[in-house]
C-alpha cells in the first residue's frame, strides 16, 4: 500500500512539535468561559426554596429566636451543598462525555501516520483528512485525491468546493467538512487564529432546545410554585386577620409555601439524565446530548446499515471473475495473468492513499502479486469522483514516459452500462452476479479505457470502457448478530436493513442471519418512484432496503416517522448524515464512522457493536422508569406534608401550627436524597425489556399514574391527621402530638420508598433488588429519627417529646398501613395479568 511518506511528506519531529506548541499554543477555541461553581451558586441563590429559607431565618433572628435562625442558615448551607454536589456530578459526567465526542486527527510525525486528539494539533503538522472528516484547523494542501470540501459553516454556500495543491484555492479551514476524497495539508493556523476562531462561531455556543419531558417537568414545577405563592399569600392574610401578628403569620405562611414547592423534581431530572449518560459512556455508548437518554426507551424501529453493523467490515478480497477466462476463482488460487491484470486495474481505480476497506484490500492484493511495484512511478493526472446511480469512479495515471492508465471500478451495473459487451457476455456476467450475490459476496465491476488526448471527457461515463471482470469481497456476519435481532424482537422493536449494497448480496446476508422478512426487498430507485402516502404503507411491510442513497435513506426515516414510530438509525458515512439527523435517535459508529456521521448522530457506539443498542435501550427504559418512580414518590410524599400543615391551620384545630419551617425543611432533607439517590440507583425490573416501547407522544404524567400518586398521598394524609386527632382525643400536649404526626410521616416515607420501587412486583420481590443505597439511606433516616426522639437537646430544639412505646408504635404502625395498602393493588394487577 502506498504510504504518505512515499510522497516525500515526513511531518514534524517530536522536538518540532514541542517547539511549535510552545510558540503557538493548543488547538482549541478559547472564549470567555463561565465559572461553573459560581454560576451554580448564583442559580441556587435564585431557587424559591432557598429564598424562603432565607426569609424564614431572617424572621427568626428578628424575633430573637436565634436557635431556629441558626438551624435555617445550616439548612441553607446543607441544601446548597447537596445542590452543588448534584450539579458537580452532572457537570463532571457531561464533561467526560464531551471529551469523548471530541474528534481525533491523523497526522504524519517522524515519518509515520499517527492518530492524536485534535487539540494536540500544532502549526506545521502534516494533517491527513478524508471523506467525512471535520477539518480541525486551517492549512495549505500539499497533496490530494478527488478532494472537495463543504465550507457552508464559513460561507453559507451549500455546494462542495474542489481543491488541490496546484489550484489557487489550495487552503482548508477548520470547522469545514470533507465531502469527498483525501488530502494532506500543512497546518498554518490553529485555535482562535483559524477563520472559524476569528468569527467566533462555536458549536459550544449553540443552546439546546428543551425536550417535551423537560418542558412538562418545568411547567409542573412552575405551576406548583404559582399555587404555592397563592396559598402563601392566602394563609398569611388569614393568619394576620386572626392574630394581627405580621411576622408570626408570615412564618406560618412560609411553612406552607415550603411544603408546596417540589424543588426535588428538576434536581432529580438533571441527575438521572446526566448520570444515565455517564453510565452509558462506561458501557461504550457515548451520548452527545442528555435528551437522547430520555428518548432511548421509546425506540420502536431501528434502521441498520449492513457493512460493519450486521457484518464484520473485514471486506476480504475473496473471488475474481475475468471475461477472458470466464471463470470465478478464489484469490487464494494460483492467479494467471488475466486475473493479476484484473487486480492491478482495480487497484489503479482505487485512491492512491486508500481509506475504504475494499480499496485497502485491493492495494494489499496488488502488493502480493506485483513482481515490481509500479505505484511510485505513476502520478494521478485526472480523476472522476464516485458518482452516478449506481455509482462508479475513474482514475487516470501517467508515468514519466507518457504511458497512461485509465481505470474504473464501481457497481457492476454501472460498468455494464458503460462497456462494450455482447448480449451473451451481459447474460453471463448477470448470472455470475446473481450467483455470487446469493452467496453474500459484495461485488465491484472493473473496467479499463484507452485515451490519448488532454481534453478529458466531462463525465466518466463518456469513456468507452473494456469490461475486465468482477472483484468479489466477503464480509461475514458478526457472531452475535442473530442474538441481537432476537433481543430487539423480544423488546418489541422492528429492525429494518438499509444498505447501499445490491439486492442479492443483502438478501443473502439477511437470510444467513435469519433476518425477519429478508425476502421482502425494495431498491432506492423503486422507493423514489412512490408517493409519500404509498411509501408510508410500504415501509410497514418491507424489511430490507437495498441500493440506497442519501435521499432514499432520508425518505425511509421520514416515512417511518410519519407512521408515528420512534426511529433509531445507524450510519457511518457522509451519505448517512441527513438520515442520522432526521431520525429521533441517530447512531454513529465509533470506529468506522466519519466525523460527519458522528456530528449528525445523537449517540456513538464506541466499538461498532449493535448489541450495545440493546443495552442503551434497556438503560433508557430503566432511567425513564426510575425517574417516573422518583417523581411519583415526590408527589405522594408532598401531599401529606402540605395538607398536614394546611388543614389544622385552615380549620382552626387545637394545635394549628403543628409544623414550623424547621420541621418542613427537616422532612425535605430526609426526602431529597431518597428520590435522587435511591431511585437513580435502582436496577432494571425484570419485565422492562419484554414490554412494548412506550409511545413517544405519551405525556410523562399519565392520568392513571398521577391519580395513583395523589391517592397514595391522600391516604398518608388521612393516617397523619388521624394520629393528630387521636393524640388530641387522648389529651396529649402539642409536643407529643407533633412528634407522633412527624413519626407517621417518617415511617410512611420509608415504606413509600420501598413500595414504590415497583408498581407491579411486590415489596418482597423488590427487597431482593440489588441497591446498596436503600439500606444506607433508610439506616440514616432511622438514626436521625432516633436522635430526634432520644437526644434531649435535639428533642427540645425541634419542640418534640420522647414518645412512650405505645405512642411510637401507633405512629409507626399507622405510617406503615398508610402505604402498604398499595401492595393489595399490585397483587390484583399481577392476578389480572395471569388470567389474560
Amino acid at each position: 500500500m502506498i504510504n504518505p511518506i512515499d510522497f516525500g511528506i515526513k511531518g514534524l519531529t517530536n522536538e518540532a512539535v514541542k517547539s511549535s506548541r510552545k510558540k503557538y499554543g493548543e488547538n482549541s477555541l478559547n472564549y470567555k468561559k463561565e465559572n461553573g461553581f459560581f454560576d451554580a451558586l448564583k442559580s441556587i441563590a435564585q431557587e424559591p426554596m432557598v429564598i424562603l429559607l432565607m426569609v424564614a431565618s431572617s424572621i427568626y433572628f428578628i424575633t430573637g429566636n436565634n436557635g431556629d435562625g441558626i438551624f435555617m442558615v445550616a439548612a441553607i448551607i446543607l441544601v446548597a451543598s447537596i445542590s452543588l454536589y448534584q450539579d458537580s456530578k452532572s457537570r463532571m459526567a457531561l464533561e467526560k462525555l464531551k471529551s469523548l465526542t471530541q474528534p481525533n486527527s491523523q497526522v504524519i510525525r517522524n515519518g509515520e501516520v499517527v492518530e492524536i486528539p485534535s487539540e494536540e494539533l500544532v502549526v506545521g503538522d502534516s494533517l491527513m483528512v478524508e471523506e467525512g472528516n471535520t477539518i480541525p484547523a486551517d492549512g495549505i494542501i500539499v497533496h490530494s485525491n478527488d478532494f472537495s470540501v463543504n465550507e457552508s459553516i464559513l460561507t453559507g454556500e451549500s455546494l462542495s468546493v474542489f481543491k488541490d495543491a496546484s489550484k489557487l484555492d489550495n487552503k482548508i479551514f477548520g470547522g469545514t467538512t470533507v465531502a469527498s476524497g483525501l488530502a494532506i495539508a500543512t497546518i498554518t493556523e490553529i485555535g482562535n487564529n483559524t477563520q472559524l476562531g476569528k468569527i467566533g462561531k462555536s458549536i459550544e455556543g449553540i443552546q439546546e432546545e428543551k425536550t417535551p419531558l423537560e418542558k412538562q417537568i418545568s411547567n409542573f414545577v412552575k405551576n406548583m410554585s404559582i399555587w404555592g405563592g397563592i396559598i402563601f399569600l392566602l394563609v398569611w392574610g388569614i393568619n394576620y386577620l386572626q392574630s394581627r401578628e405580621v411576622l408570626e403569620s408570615l412564618l406560618q405562611a412560609l411553612t406552607l409555601a415550603m411544603s408546596v414547592l417540589p424543588e426535588e423534581i428538576p434536581v432529580a431530572f438533571t441527575t438521572f439524565m446526566a448520570l444515565g449518560a455517564y453510565r452509558l459512556m462506561k458501557m461504550g455508548i457515548v451520548v452527545k446530548q442528555m435528551k437522547t437518554v430520555e428518548s432511548l426507551g421509546s425506540a420502536t424501529v431501528i434502521c441498520t446499515d449492513k457493512t460493519g453493523t450486521i457484518t464484520q467490515n473485514k471486506m476480504e478480497l475473496a473471488k475474481l471473475f475475468t471475461l477472458d477466462t470466464g471463470e470465478v476463482i478464489s484469490v487464494e488460487s494460483t492467479l494467471n495473468n488475466f486475473e493479476k491484470e484484473l487486480v492491478t486495474i482495480a487497484m489503479w481505480a482505487s485512491e492512491p492513499i486508500p481509506f475504504d476497506p475494499m480499496e485497502k484490500a485491493l492495494h494489499e492484493a496488488y502488493t502480493r502479486i506485483a513482481p515490481v511495484d509500479q505505484r511510485p512511478h505513476y502520478k494521478m493526472v485526472h480523476e472522476y469522483p464516485l458518482n452516478g446511480k449506481p455509482p462508479m469512479m475513474t482514475h487516470l495515471f501517467e508515468n514519466s514516459e507518457g504511458h497512461r492508465i485509465v481505470a474504473a471500478k464501481g457497481a457492476p451495473e454501472a460498468l455494464l452500462a458503460t462497456s462494450t459487451l455482447t448480449d451473451t457476455q451481459k447474460e453471463q456476467i448477470t448470472a455470475i452476479l446473481t450467483n455470487l450475490g446469493r452467496q453474500g459476496y459484495r461485488m465491484l465491476g472493473v473496467g479499463q479505457a484507452i485515451f490519448q488526448g488532454s481534453e478529458f471527457p466531462e463525465k466518466q461515463q463518456d469513456f468507452q470502457f473494456v469490461f475486465k471482470g468482477l472483484v468479489a469481497f466477503y464480509d461475514p456476519p458478526k457472531d452475535n448478530i442473530r442474538q441481537v435481532l432476537k433481543d430487539f424482537d423480544k423488546a418489541g422493536i422492528q429492525v429494518k436493513l438499509v444498505t447501499g449494497d445490491n439486492p442479492a448480496t443483502s438478501m443473502a446476508i439477511a437470510k444467513q442471519i435469519n433476518f425477519p422478512g429478508y425476502e421482502k426487498n425494495m431498491t432506492g430507485e423503486e422507493l423514489m418512484q412512490l408517493g409519500d402516502t404509498e411509501l408510508q404503507q410500504k415501509v410497514k411491510s418491507t424489511q430490507v432496503f437495498t441500493r440506497m442513497f442519501p435521499e432514499a435513506k432520508l425518505r425511509i426515516v421520514n416515512a417511518i416517522k410519519a407512521n408515528n414510530e420512534v426511529v433509531a438509525m445507524t450510519g457511518d458515512g457522509v451519505n448517512d448524515g441527513p438520515a442520522l439527523k432526521a431520525a429521533h435517535i441517530g447512531i454513529a459508529m465509533g470506529q468506522k464512522g466519519t466525523e460527519i456521521a458522528k456530528q449528525a448522530a445523537s449517540l456513538i457506539l464506541v466499538d461498532d457493536d449493535l448489541s450495545k443498542m440493546i443495552d442503551a435501550i434497556a438503560m433508557g427504559r430503566k432511567i425513564y422508569s426510575n425517574l417516573k418512580k422518583a417523581i411519583q414518590y415526590i408527589i405522594s410524599i408532598h401531599i401529606p406534608i402540605i395538607l398536614t400543615v394546611f388543614i389544622p391551620l385552615a380549620l382552626g384545630w387545637v394545635y394549628p401550627a403543628i409544623f414550623s419551617p424547621s420541621h418542613v425543611i427537616l422532612l425535605e432533607l430526609i426526602m431529597g436524597p431518597t428520590c435522587s439517590i435511591i431511585y437513580e440507583n435502582e436496577p432494571m425490573e425484570k419485565n422492562t425489556m419484554i414490554k412494548k416501547p412506550r409511545p413517544f407522544t405519551t405525556t410523562f404524567f399519565k392520568f392513571k399514574e398521577l391519580i395513583t400518586s395523589i391517592i397514595q398521598g391522600l391516604v398518608i394524609t388521612l393516617g397523619s391527621l388521624s394520629v393528630y386527632q387521636y393524640a388530641i382525643f387522648e389529651g396529649y400536649n402539642e409536643s407529643v402530638t407533633r412528634t407522633m404526626v412527624f413519626m407517621v410521616l417518617i415511617s410512611s416515607n420509608i415504606f413509600l420508598t420501598l413500595v414504590n420501587r415497583s408498581f407491579y412486583y411486590s415489596i418482597w420481590t423488590t427487597l431482593k433488588y440489588k441497591n446498596n443505597l436503600v439500606p444506607l439511606i433508610i439506616g440514616i433516616t432511622l438514626i436521625l429519627s432516633a436522635l430526634l426522639l432520644f437526644v434531649p437537646p435535639l428533642t427540645r430544639f425541634f419542640q418534640f417529646e420522647t414518645l412512650s412505646f405505645k405512642q411510637l408504635a401507633i405512629a409507626v404502625l399507622v405510617g406503615i398501613i398508610s402505604v402498604l395498602w398499595y401492595e393489595i393493588v399490585k397483587g390484583i394487577k399481577r392476578a389480572r395479568l395471569k388470567l389474560k
